[in-house]
């Protein structure tokens, strides 16, 4: 049998060699990302059996960013490995797909056990779907892109994020409010204009009419859903 296979998510290069070390010693084979981009693809192509994320990582997606894509197309288990100790932190981890949370510093014995009693609660990850499909519409989440009838349309990162959501509950109408507070955050929940600019620039994007959306389709004074042509 294959030696499980651990993805450590961390870009402080003493922490990598202690994790890594130790993990080896006890017969786990390792795979590092020093960033959140990294983890992301490598969760995606190499498949592994458990996932130690850091929370503070360079670049644009943190480790809640992580998590979050991550479970978009897998359930592997997902050990929160941070410095942050706030309860609203842990909080804020688990709601994003975390399995567990352990701060900085920490006992590699620890570290062990819970990666042993996170492995016995969740056994091996179990993946969905990759991508989703809306009559010609494929959104692929390991990519984060969007293709149409197989051809990819450029999206920003916050157009991609506003679709994801829509794409999370489809065919069910999302206020105004839960969009606004997802893509953007709480501070933002009450502005329905930007939001509607927003929509209107993806419905430029993905509608062959974007006055008569068969995707993105309004509900006056409620919000708005993602639709397939099945349920139109």
């Amino acid at each position: 049998m294959k030696n499980l296979l651990i993805l450590v998510v961390e870009d402080e290069k003493r922490i990598v060699r202690l994790v890594e070390t130790n993990l080896k010693a006890q017969g786990y084979a390792t795979l590092c990302a020093g960033n959140g981009i990294e983890a992301v693809k490598k969760a995606a192509t190499n498949n592994p059996d458990l996932i130690i994320l850091d929370i503070l990582l360079p670049g644009e997606l943190d480790g809640y960013d992580v998590c979050r894509r991550i479970r978009t197309f897998s359930k592997v288990p997902i050990i929160m490995l941070t410095a942050k100790t706030q309860e609203t932190d842990k909080v804020e981890g688990f709601n994003a797909g975390a399995d567990d949370y352990l701060t900085k510093p920490f006992s590699v014995q620890e570290l062990l056990a819970r990666i042993q009693a996170v492995l016995r609660r969740t056994g091996e990850a179990n993946t969905k779907p990759s991508s989703v499909n809306f009559g010609e519409l494929e959104l692929d989440y390991t990519q984060a892109c969007l293709f149409i009838a197989g051809q990819k349309v450029e999206l920003t990162a916050t157009e991609y994020r506003l679709l994801y959501e829509m794409a999370q509950r489809p065919n069910q109408v999302l206020s105004h409010e839960d969009l606004l507070s997802r893509v953007w955050g709480s501070d933002y929940r009450d502005e329905r204009d930007y939001l509607r600019a927003y929509i209107w620039h993806l419905r430029k994007k993905i509608e062959t009419n974007p006055s008569e959306p068969q995707y993105i389709v309004s509900r006056p004074g409620l919000g708005y859903m993602l639709v397939s042509p099945a349920h139109q």
